[in-house]
């Protein structure tokens, strides 16, 4: 375990704070340790995470798994920073070198509020659109004419095979209950 990484991104943490005009800000805590977390991102037209941001009150682990993972955000798209954010062991622990057992809950936590800002700025991207037929997937901008035509030419009937078809659900998976809703809809009348 490589505690000299850890201890120096914990005594010289990157991005710590809060963006002013955020485009997303999410909350976790661990009910286990009594830490939490705020992530704030800012979000361009093109759906990139310009800046992230946390605040903390944790363990060097948690501040450490913050730090770098805010840090890796930058620069990628929504989809792609939710996809980073489902792999703790991958995208924090292993980075730093691994850790005890009894921590990984700290990277978890990290991973947990990223989801969260990404969530909520798909949500919000959702409520806003004005396009002509109805945004499903947020974070590769899939709208429901396109799911529902993947469903029918390719006879998808899994919201897995709907990711694979067109990337909908391949990001912060706040669009599943109405992918499996557009299935439901497509084979109830496709009979």
């Amino acid at each position: 375990m490589n505690s000299a990484l850890i201890k120096e991104i914990f005594l010289n943490p990157r991005n710590v704070g809060e963006i002013a005009d955020a485009d997303a800000v999410a909350r976790a805590g661990s009910v286990t340790c009594g830490a939490t977390l705020t992530v704030s991102l800012s979000v361009d037209e093109s759906q990139s995470i310009t800046d992230a941001k946390f605040k903390s009150a944790g363990c060097s682990y948690l501040v450490a798994a913050s730090s770098l993972l805010t840090e890796q955000v930058k620069g990628k798209t929504t989809a792609e920073a939710a996809v980073l954010g489902q792999l703790p062991k991958k995208s924090v622990i292993e980075q730093l070198g691994g850790w005890p057992g009894d921590r990984d809950q700290c990277a978890a936590l990290a991973c947990e509020a990223l989801i969260s800002a990404v969530k909520h700025y798909s949500d919000s991207v959702r409520e806003e659109w004005t396009g002509d037929e109805a945004l499903i997937c947020t974070c590769f901008g899939v709208s429901e004419r396109t799911i529902e035509n993947e469903i029918k030419a390719g006879g998808l009937r899994t919201i897995a095979e709907v990711t694979r078809a067109c990337n909908a659900g391949a990001g912060c998976r706040s669009c599943y209950l109405l992918i499996e809703v557009i299935l439901d809809d497509v084979w109830r009348t496709e009979g």
